[in-house]
């Protein structure tokens, strides 16, 4: 199930990372970090869901952006414990170009120092007082369905599903809701109907909400219980 492929990336304006396999930009060009809030923060229903044993899991981790605007909702909730965090990544970027996007968010960056220090020791586990965090390398078409843990909320960030098709197929959504717990909840920046159908396939209740900057929508839902 694992990868050794790399990310193949391009700068933008040399601070924002673009895929060259998937021709899409790592986070918002227009800014990042305030789409992360708004689109995964916001659509989770977080910081206010926070509690002890709380945990996220997320289809594509990238440059680890949202776990760590996660980390810091999560501090700033009063929360007991760690949070605990799941990415599911086919393609990692290796530390030294997270470290590159992330300097263009400092407050992110001096949260980045466990998970650096981590992936340039050649681990993929990053243990703190408040974060017990895991990122899986592979295919998350292969790894979910055996994957043991139940997620109390989703950040479906892969690329886009125009380019990026097998992160968004209605097997691998009916797989995110089977690992998801009662009550739980997705955010997605997409709007695609077919990936909107997928998921309400899937057993969630789908809202189609306002997007970030220039993306006129975006999803969120919830499942039932």
């Amino acid at each position: 199930m694992a990868t050794d492929q790399r990310a193949e990336i391009e700068w933008r304006d040399g601070a924002v990372p673009v895929s060259s396999r998937f021709d899409d930009p790592y986070f918002s060009i227009q800014d990042g970090l305030s789409e992360t809030r708004h689109v995964f923060l916001d659509g989770n229903d977080l910081p206010a869901r926070c509690r002890p044993g709380f945990h996220i899991a997320e289809l594509g981790f990238g440059t680890g952006l949202n776990m760590l605007a996660a980390l810091q909702a999560w501090r700033g909730s009063g929360a007991a414990g760690p949070l605990r965090y799941t990415g599911f990544e086919a393609y990692p970027l290796p530390p030294d170009a997270i470290d590159r996007a992330l300097a263009a968010f400092p407050d992110m960056n001096a949260l980045a120092g466990p998970l650096l220090a981590a992936l340039r020791a050649g681990s993929r586990r990053i243990v703190t007082p408040d974060l017990h965090a895991e990122i899986l390398i592979g295919d998350a078409r292969e790894f979910l369905p055996g994957w043991s843990g139940i997620a109390d909320a989703w950040f479906l960030d892969g690329f886009a599903p125009a380019r990026n098709p097998e992160l968004w197929e209605p097997a691998l959504m009916t797989q995110v809701a089977l690992h998801t717990r009662p009550g739980g909840s997705f955010a997605t920046y997409t709007a695609a109907g077919h990936v909107r159908r997928a998921l309400a396939g899937a057993g969630f209740a789908v809202e189609r909400r306002a997007g970030f900057g220039r993306k006129r929508h975006m999803t969120v839902g919830r499942l039932p219980g």
